[in-house]
């Protein structure tokens, strides 16, 4: 296994800050913000309360299972996009917390592209994230740390992935 970048809430709150800054001084204007669940989630969350924008979710799933965290699987993506915004499409920024190999980032701009209700809607579709891996194939617009290498990030919400409920429940008890 490659090695770990783990990421504390402060160094999160302050990349994702970092990114707002750099989409701001591009001049760039979404008027959506489509994030590639789950790991956007938080970062859209943060970017949409800056920007003042409605958000949509694309449900993909790629990684899975246990031990497999340097292999990238099948792209399973959601029939529909989730969202509330009264109108999709227009300029789209389309987040997601990591490029790892870009395969995600690649595959799911077709997918918009593609996606009935907003294809004839969309004015352009630029890209945003946290994190770039030296691997990633993908350029994307905006990216707030281009890494020299392919560590494995652990993001601060991931220590729920092995936190079970019941020492959740036990911590609480105190």
């Amino acid at each position: 296994m490659s090695e770990k970048l783990i990421i504390s809430w402060d160094e999160y709150n302050k990349t994702v800050e970092k990114l707002a800054i750099q989409i701001h001084e591009s001049g760039y204007k979404p008027t959506i913000l489509i994030g590639i669940m789950r790991g956007a989630a938080p970062m859209i969350d943060v970017l949409s309360r800056i920007f003042k924008l409605k958000c949509a979710y694309l449900a993909v799933e790629s990684y899975s299972g246990k031990g497999v965290e340097d292999e990238q699987g099948d792209l399973v993506f959601s029939r529909e996009m989730s969202s509330i915004a009264p109108s999709m499409g227009g300029r789209i920024l389309l987040c997601d917390d990591l490029s790892d190999t870009g395969i995600t980032f690649n595959k799911s701009v077709d997918w918009l592209k593609k996606y009935e209700p907003i294809k004839n809607k969309i004015e352009d579709i630029k890209t945003a994230t946290l994190f770039k891996k030296k691997q990633s194939t993908f350029e994307p617009d905006f990216c707030a740390n281009k890494l020299p290498d392919n560590p494995w990030i652990v993001q601060p919400f991931e220590i729920y992935e092995d936190l079970r409920i019941e020492e959740i429940k036990k911590r609480h008890q105190k």
